[in-house]
Order: C-alpha cells, then sequence, then structure tokens
C-alpha cells in the first residue's frame, strides 16, 4: 500500500484545520497583540509562581548544578557521540526524568519555569543531554497522557517515565512532515485493540527508549495517539542518525511491522491524536526555547571575557565599537530571551491564560535570535570561534566551543515546528478573530446564503473593530510612566500594535482568499508580533528586576523598534513577487546552465526512503538504558 497517500490541499488544510483548538476560553496577551490591543495587565506586575514551587525548584537546581559540574562531561559526550551510562543513571537517580512528572505519580513536580531553568543549565553543559530529558518529558509520553490519559494509564506509565523509563514521541515520515493528513503510519483495528504498520522518522530518544507515543492512522477515523512499548515484537530502529551538531542525540528510524497494540493504550479517542500533539505542544515547545536562552547566556559570558582580553590596536576589542555593537546585541537579546521564557513559564503556571501564541512565538524568536548571538559569537571569537574546543585545547589555549553550540543551535531552526511553519501556524492564529467573522466571504466553497451571514457578522465586527485602531494609550505622552525610562518603549508596542492590526486588515482586504499564500507577508506580520511581545516581556522583566536590568532591556528594545520599524517597510516594499517567478522558472529547470562547471558529492539513491509497509530487513539498534 501507498504509505503516504496523496492528499490535495484543500483536505490537508482541513484535517490542520480541525485538530486547531478553535475557542479561546482564556484571554491570551499575544492573541490580543495582534488584534491591536495592548493587554499589559494580563502580564503586569510580572507573574510569579508560589514559594512552595519556588524551593521546590531551588533545591533541584543546587542538585542539578552539583551533578552537572561533578559528572558531566559535555566535551566526551561530543567527542563520543553517545550520552555515558553513567550520566543517565545518575539522572534517573536525581529525579531529571520526572521533572515535570506530578510527585502522586512519583515525580519532582516542578513548575514550568523551574524546569525551564533545569533545562537552561544542564543544555549549557550538554545540549544533547537537554535534549533528550526535553524530548523525554515535553512532548514525550509524560505530557500527553498528564493532558488527556486515562487514571489507569497515569499510574501505569508515568511512575515509570519518573524512574527513568526514556519516552519519545514518533510523529514525523520520510515522506510526511507538516503536512499530517498524508501519514502512512496505521493503526488497524483488531478485537482486542490495534496492529502498527509503518516507518517514522527523526524520531528523538527513539534509540534507547522504552515507552514511545505514535499518531497513526485508523482507517476511517482519523490519527490517533497510542502508547506503545518499543520492545514490542515487530518494532525495529533501523538506524541511528546522525546530525551536524546534537552529537548525542539518540535519534533514529523506527519500523513497525504487525505491531500489536491493546485498546487500553489509545489516548485519549480514535481520530484525536493531531489535536492531542498540537495541545500538548502548546507547553512543550517551551523546552526549546529554555535550551535557546540558556545558550545565548552562555554566548554572553564568553563574549564578555574575550572581548576584555583580546587586545587589538591598543586597546581591548570590545571597546571597538565593530565588536562592541555585537557584544550589546548578544547582552540584550539575551536578557530578552529569558525574559520572554520566563513570562511564557509564568503564564503556564498560573493557569488562566491561553499561551498558544505565546509559546510558539516564544519557540520562533528564540530559535531564531540565539542561532544569531552563536553566530555573532563566533564571529567575536574569530579563527578561535571556527576552531574546535578539542584543537584549542591541545594546542595550550582554553577549549571554548563556540563552533559547537552554533551546529546545536542550528536545529532548534527546524526542531517541533520549523521557522516558516511556525510562521504560518502563528499567522492562522493571529487572523483567527478575523476568519471567525468573514471567513465564509473567502471560502470558495461557501454559497450565497452563507456569504450573506459572513457579510453582515463582518460588517458588525469591523465597525466596532476597526475605530479602536486609530488612537490609543501609546499616543499619551505619560503613558505607563510607572515604567520611568522604558516607558516610551511600551507606548511604541502600544502603537505598533495597532498599526499591525491595521497592515494585516489592509492585506485580508487586498487579497482575501489569497492572504493564505503570501507566505512571506504572514511571516513579518508574525515576525513583527515577535518583536513587540518580546519588547513588553523584557520591560515587564526589568520592571521586576529592579535598577541592574533597566539597561538592557532598553538596549534591547531601541534594537527591537530598529527590526520593527524596518519589518513594516518590508511589508509593502520587497522582492516577494520576483522572486516567487524567478522560483518557479528555477524549479521548472529553465537555470540549469547556472549548475555547470561543478561536481555534486552526493552519495546515490532516492531523495527520499521507501516506507513501504513491510517486515524489517536491518539489523535493530535500539538499546537499553541502564
Amino acid at each position: 500500500m501507498d504509505p503516504a497517500p496523496e492528499v490535495d490541499e484543500r483536505t490537508a488544510r482541513k484535517v490542520a484545520e480541525q485538530a486547531r483548538e478553535t475557542r479561546w476560553r482564556h484571554p491570551s496577551f499575544g492573541r490580543e497583540l495582534f488584534l491591536g490591543h495592548f493587554r499589559l495587565d494580563l502580564i503586569h506586575p510580572h507573574p510569579t509562581g508560589s514559594a512552595e514551587s519556588r524551593e521546590r525548584g531551588e533545591t533541584f537546581l543546587t542538585a542539578l548544578r552539583e551533578f552537572c559540574e561533578k559528572t558531566v562531561d559535555g566535551a566526551l559526550i561530543e567527542r563520543e557521540a553517545c550520552i555515558p551510562d553513567h550520566v543517565l543513571i545518575s539522572l534517573k537517580q536525581l529525579g531529571a526524568f520526572g521533572m515535570k512528572i506530578k510527585p502522586e505519580y512519583g515525580g519532582l513536580g516542578l513548575s514550568q519555569v523551574y524546569y525551564n531553568k533545569a533545562l537552561m543549565l544542564i543544555g549549557s553543559v550538554s545540549p544533547a543531554l537537554g535534549a533528550l530529558l526535553s524530548a523525554h518529558q515535553s512532548i514525550g509520553v509524560p505530557q500527553p497522557l498528564a493532558l488527556f490519559g486515562t487514571d489507569e494509564q497515569k499510574r501505569a506509565y508515568l511512575p515509570r517515565c519518573a524512574n527513568g523509563a526514556v519516552s519519545a514521541f514518533l510523529l514525523t515520515e520520510p515522506d510526511v512532515g507538516s503536512d499530517p493528513a498524508r501519514l502512512g503510519t496505521t493503526a488497524t483495528p483488531t478485537d482486542d485493540g490495534y496492529v502498527l504498520d509503518g516507518v517514522k522518522l527523526w524520531t528523538t530518544n527513539g534509540v534507547v527508549a522504552e515507552l514511545l507515543v505514535v499518531m497513526a492512522q485508523v482507517p476511517g477515523k482519523g490519527i490517533s495517539a497510542f502508547v506503545v512499548e518499543a520492545d514490542s515484537p515487530g518494532i525495529t530502529v533501523e538506524n541511528r542518525n546522525e546530525f551536524m551538531g546534537l552529537r548525542g542525540l539518540e535519534n533514529g528510524v523506527t519500523r513497525f511491522h504487525r505491531v500489536r497494540v491493546p485498546s487500553a493504550n489509545l489516548i485519549g479517542k480514535e481520530g484525536a491524536g493531531l489535536k492531542i500533539a498540537l495541545t500538548t505542544l502548546n507547553t512543550g515547545r517551551l523546552s526549546l526555547p529554555a535550551l535557546c536562552a540558556g545558550a545565548a547566556k552562555w554566548c554572553l559570558k564568553i563574549a564578555r571575557e574575550w572581548s576584555a582580553e583580546r587586545v587589538q590596536w591598543g586597546r581591548p576589542i570590545g571597546r571597538h565599537e565593530a565588536i562592541a555593537g555585537k557584544v550589546a546585541f548578544i547582552a540584550a537579546t539575551a536578557y530578552a530571551l529569558e525574559a520572554v521564557l520566563d513570562l511564557a513559564g509564568e503564564l503556564a503556571d498560573a493557569g488562566g491564560h491561553d499561551i498558544r501564541i505565546e509559546a510558539a512565538l516564544a519557540k520562533l524568536y528564540g530559535s531564531e535570535m540565539a542561532w544569531l548571538v552563536a553566530d555573532e559569537l563566533v564571529q567575536v571569537r574569530g579563527g578561535r570561534g571556527y576552531e574546535t574546543a578539542a584543537s584549542l585545547a591541545a594546542r595550550g589555549e582554553r577549549g571554548v566551543p563556540a563552533e559547537q553550540v552554533l551546529r546545536d543551535l542550528r536545529i532548534n531552526r527546524i526542531f517541533e515546528g520549523s521557522t516558516e511553519i511556525m510562521h504560518l501556524l502563528i499567522a492562522r492564529e493571529a487572523v483567527d478573530a478575523h476568519l471567525s467573522v468573514a471567513g465564509d466571504l473567502v471560502d470558495p466553497e461557501a454559497d450565497t446564503k452563507r456569504k450573506a451571514r459572513a457579510f453582515a457578522r463582518a460588517g458588525g465586527f469591523y465597525a466596532k473593530w476597526l475605530p479602536t485602531l486609530v488612537v490609543g494609550k501609546g499616543q499619551v505622552p505619560r503613558a505607563y510612566g510607572e515604567f520611568g525610562p522604558l516607558a516610551g518603549h511600551l507606548r511604541f508596542v502600544e502603537r505598533a500594535s495597532r498599526r499591525l492590526a491595521r497592515q494585516t486588515f489592509y492585506g485580508m482586504s487586498r487579497w482575501q482568499g489569497r492572504l493564505e499564500g503570501k507566505q512571506r507577508f504572514l511571516a513579518r506580520i508574525v515576525d513583527i508580533g515577535a518583536e513587540l511581545f518580546a519588547i513588553s516581556a523584557a520591560c515587564v522583566r526589568a520592571a521586576a528586576d529592579g535598577d541592574r536590568a533597566v539597561a538592557l532591556a532598553d538596549a534591547f528594545a531601541v534594537q527591537a523598534r530598529v527590526r520593527v520599524d524596518e519589518l513594516f517597510d518590508r511589508l509593502w516594499r520587497n522582492s516577494d513577487d520576483s522572486d516567487a517567478a524567478l522560483a518557479r522558472h528555477v524549479v521548472k529547470g529553465r537555470f540549469r546552465w547556472l549548475e555547470e562547471g561543478v561536481l555534486d558529492p552526493s552519495s546515490p539513491g532516492p531523495w527520499i526512503a521507501d516506507s513501504t509497509h513491510r517486515a524489517s530487513t536491518m539489523h535493530n539498534v535500539h538499546r537499553k538504558t541502564p
């Protein structure tokens, strides 16, 4: 059978749309920001967790720091591309595999904020180790079971996960990425359960996992989620994948051939798998910006020390304007990334907030900006930034792994939703209010009656909404005065939020149903929103941190405002149309002559590996952790 059935564009969109949470049951700062409403009251004063959660978190961080300093050798993991058994054993003893699991199931019950802090700490020593723990708890078995599992499932699996039974999340396939409608893995119902067949790609933790969350199509019902024992007959880990970075990552290719799964292992209902996955990622995505924020903080430390030590033309390089600009960017961005992370984490812990946009913005912004920070650190370090830590140490210098951090961070722009997909996901949420009242006006399948009703709804909505975008608090000179020197930045955010909403409306008016194809326009809309969210988070955080942080928040806001102004300008002055035309010609082969004069070192083979349902012919490289 065809493991990835052909699906037309409308069907693919329908599947994705059905998996969305369509209701906004709680307030959302991010949603309001895109609608032109700067709801500062939703994030200020900066939310804080309970004293009990802080005490529990700080106690664990103290033990984790000691463990990282004494037990983890990041250079060894990088060199041997493997996390040593004794490290995994110590992590289990420490309770690190149960950080997010409730104490009643044997976990530590850390808040989201302290879970993020723990990932920052351990990821700074070994990003591969951070990825292992993140994939296990943020998207692996513990998170979907905590949200959707039955009491029986929680009692059966959460204690095992807390004790160190590594888990993995299996969704992607060789020919299926962000288009789940084409999912080829099937779960065929039987009298007592299901039979799984298919191939899963890029299964982070899959090589060492004991428990799996598997997404598969139940014929006639849709994508469904299952807990699967990794040593079940018929499961073969056919390859341990190797990557540009994260060399200790236990990521593989897993084949299922007539794997029997009991009915009791279905998570939620049949057909609810994609919604379970998306809901899991609402908070699960915060693990990546945690690792990104931690990397940015480390980059700041190295940039500061090196810029003061390295002397050129009679003074430290940090006092030369060219380098000073990079150091300032690194410092300001590191502060903002942690501010965004902490704010999103606090909102998640507090409850009563819909953070789907905030979490997605944190992932998008954190992965993009941390990559730029690491790239600037490599430039500040010069040739030493390009040289490996091992080589530096071998010739007698401090072994600074700047090039490794750059390689390790690169995947975060792809993991758990690429930047391009995140742009579309956030854009869909940002225009949700518009589509809910006027969607039928641009739906080619809507009949005359539906369009008439939509026209009436849209008229009422826009008659009330558009006037709110004309004037606002951001035009009042002394508004937000309690923020002192940062007040002007918040006034800018308020004005820019209304401007952003107007530009979104102009785009919808101009392109109507074609707006969804204007992906670069939508990406800029989202990037503006991300910058405004980051400015807000940095200012609110600085208000809580006191005078010591004002200069950092101020510098970041100044830098971000420049980027916002450029993005607004590029909404309407850009090369999108000519680029699209050129790309069509390139893909059709019109300019193949430009490729002459070089050789292709790629090895032969198909672009996409065969994922036909069949028994495996490969050696099983799955291994159990101690």
